[in-house]
């Protein structure tokens, strides 16, 4: 039976974190052969898994047992498997599913690029470009369309499950129209919509994000009567009017396209205005494994960063917004609730 080893000496701990691309493929590979989906609630001999999932027995449960070691699936005493929770999670059908965001965050062009972070690093540009001649998502679009899928599949299940979280969190009862800006397919705005019947809704994001909008936004959907979907770059222009703006997970750009952005969703609302900015961060927050992870990542790939709390308030203040409250989300995203000030030319 394996258990999960805790409190290492620091030496093994060093040996275990150099090993971390090891985890990192065998949840890739438990995520492909589709392992979660073939195991239910009773635990289930290795011989029935493999034969399920069309492996071989012997290199399965080496897979598994490696696994079972950071908390993903568990070795029974008579040698079968069972899930747990975090295994759960990369069931393709589990409400909290993580399936793709794990096979995102493990595609191949990653491995080709995280044994270049030194250079990036050194010179604080993607590697990217110089590996395929090509931007990220131009690279991704047009070279790798597995890749590019698993990408949109991945952002649509983490938007669903933070839009949730969201609408939990934001109070907007005082509003009568809140404007959801780079909101790609709209599930933070829909969960606004359904929270609240009398508000009235705008999404805001690229010709071919919206043309994918939610469902429940487009013609015939269920909150279609109460929304204005907008084909539009934010960095370009905000021809929206609302009470509230909401800005998620989108300032991870450069200082010139960040600031382009703040700067025409304040000329848009004018004073007075509620903006509400959503961001993970690199600091302050219990997921700082994830999120500096994350930062890296976005290092290598278009160039970006994630936030320091510092960080981000500089943004929000050097573009004339007047933070009113920060708070968690959830354990992974902060909320900067802002106001456009009262004594500011419209």
């Amino acid at each position: 039976m394996t258990t999960v080893q805790t409190a290492p000496a620091p030496s093994m701990r060093l040996r275990e974190l150099v090993f971390g691309a090891a985890c990192a493929a065998a949840l890739r590979a438990a995520a492909r052969l589709g392992v979660a989906d073939a195991l239910d609630d009773s635990p289930r001999a290795v011989e029935d898994l493999a034969a399920a999932v069309k492996t071989e027995p012997q290199p399965l449960r080496r897979l598994l047992r490696a696994l079972s070691c950071h908390g993903v699936f568990a070795e029974q005493p008579d040698g079968t498997f069972a899930h747990t929770d975090m295994s759960r999670l990369l069931r393709e059908d589990d409400p909290h599913s993580l399936r793709a965001i794990t096979l995102w965050c493990t595609e191949p062009w990653t491995w080709d690029a995280w044994p270049r972070l030194d250079e990036a690093v050194r010179t604080g540009r993607n590697v990217v470009e110089d590996l395929y001649g090509k931007e990220f998502f131009t690279y991704l679009n047009e070279d790798a369309p597995e890749s590019a899928d698993i990408f949109n599949r991945a952002m649509t299940t983490s938007s669903m499950q933070s839009a949730r979280d969201v609408a939990r969190f934001l109070d907007l009862s005082g509003a009568s129209s809140v404007a959801d800006i780079g909101g790609g397919q709209g599930h933070v705005v829909a969960s606004l919509l359904e929270k609240y019947p009398s508000l009235q809704g705008t999404l805001l994001d690229l010709p071919r994000v919206v043309e994918n909008a939610d469902a429940r936004l487009r013609a015939g959907g269920a909150l279609a009567d109460r929304m204005r979907i907008v084909p539009g770059d934010c960095r370009a222009a905000v021809p929206v009017k609302a009470d509230v703006y909401i800005i998620k997970n989108i300032l991870e750009w450069d200082d010139d396209s960040t600031s382009r952005t703040l700067r025409n969703v304040i000329e848009a609302g004018g004073p007075g205005t509620r903006v509400v900015v959503i961001e993970n961060l690199v600091d302050d927050t219990p997921s700082m494994r994830f999120s500096t992870a994350m930062d890296l990542l976005l290092l290598l790939n278009v160039g970006g960063a994630k936030h320091t709390t510092e960080s981000m308030v500089g943004r929000l203040t050097g573009a004339g917004l007047v933070i009113d409250d920060v708070r968690p989300v959830n354990p992974y995203l902060h909320a900067f609730d802002c106001t456009v000030p009262e004594n500011r030319a419209g």
